[in-house]
């Protein structure tokens, strides 16, 4: 009798399957290396952080400054990154082929290209915006190229819950171009982005992690497996819904709007990472789970922009009126 063929392992998933617009996009090597794709949620959440703040909304140019410095800060962290890691890059075949590793884009033109985005960054800032937002910047620029990519990345499976603090650094900026100070919304905002990175990140981790082991990155999923990382992500996948409610009461008015219109976004987040704890080795929940919790950041901060809407601050003096109403009726009633 024939024994059964055994079924051939699924291949891991490419970073290219995860996001297909990087197949379809081809950019030119100068562009590729400031990572563009991830520029975008940056600047959503440096418009969550201003929507925080007294002084929404901004005057043009003062909002035109403080995202094209921000642009121009995250395209100088993502070129000093990708220096950094050429060599690493250059010994996984997912990576393999980037402008550094592949010399389509000589190390002398990238860093060229990045002290002058850092140049122009910190002067457009400076002049259009202000201090405090321009050092801000940089320090989000620093801390992801010395504090995750240099120290935490190849030394600590905790290296994305610390080097998480970069990418939460836009709402302060946001915060501080808005008011010329940081107050504890823009603090709120900037501890949920934070919360919010382990999940996000562990999930695409998950998918990739035998590119990490294969070059001793101590990936969480890699040194302590999918099971542990699927439950690390479901806690941070919780706090990230919990510490999502306080929006309510950090948004100077509209918090209403935004507590109604929030909890799908969190019924959603919430019944994926449950699905991948159930499933830890399953890749279509950890794609599924990437890709959402990317939606999910976007949506958030939309809903922070709508809810300083004039509408919404109407529906908030409604809310307390009928709340008011409820309160005296009640009071009466004891009486």
């Amino acid at each position: 009798m024939a024994s059964a063929t055994p079924t051939a392992a699924a291949a891991p998933l490419t970073r290219d399957q995860v996001v297909p617009s990087r197949r379809r996009i081809k950019l030119p090597p100068w562009l590729e290396v400031a990572k563009p794709r991830l520029i975008p949620l940056l600047l959503a959440t440096t418009l969550g952080g201003m929507a925080l703040s007294e002084g929404w909304p901004l005057s043009s140019p003062r909002l035109a400054c403080t995202l094209g410095g921000g642009a121009l800060a995250s395209a100088a962290a993502g070129v000093l990154n990708c220096l950094w890691e050429q060599e690493l890059d250059g010994r996984m075949q997912r990576t393999s082929g980037r402008a550094l590793p592949s010399g389509r884009l000589s190390p002398t033109a990238a860093f060229a290209g990045a002290v002058s985005c850092t140049l122009a960054a910190a002067t457009l800032l400076v002049s259009g915006v202000n201090c405090l937002a321009a050092g801000l910047s940089l320090l989000g620029l620093c801390s992801y190229v010395l504090l995750y990519t240099a120290l935490l990345k190849p030394r600590t499976t905790q290296n994305i819950v610390i080097g998480g603090v970069a990418g939460a650094i836009p709402p302060l900026v946001g915060a501080a171009a808005a008011t010329g100070h940081v107050g504890l919304s823009g603090w709120w905002l900037f501890a949920l982005v934070m919360v919010w990175t382990p999940a996000h990140f562990w999930a695409l981790a998950l998918l990739l992690r035998d590119d990490y082991r294969a070059v001793g990155i101590p990936m969480l999923p890699v040194v302590k497996g999918p099971i542990v990382t699927a439950r690390a992500i479901r806690r941070y996948g919780w706090a990230t819904a919990l510490l999502s409610l306080l929006g309510v009461v950090a948004l100077p008015e509209g918090g209403v709007l935004y507590g109604l219109l929030v909890i799908p976004f969190n019924g959603r987040l919430l019944q994926m990472v449950e699905h991948l704890a159930q499933d830890p080795s399953s890749s279509e929940r950890a794609k599924g789970l990437f890709r959402w919790s990317i939606l999910y950041l976007f949506g958030i901060c939309l809903l922070l922009i709508l809810s300083r809407q004039s509408d919404a601050a109407l529906l908030d003096a409604q809310v307390r009126g009928w709340m008011l109403m409820l309160t005296g009726g009640f009071s009466g009633t004891s009486a």
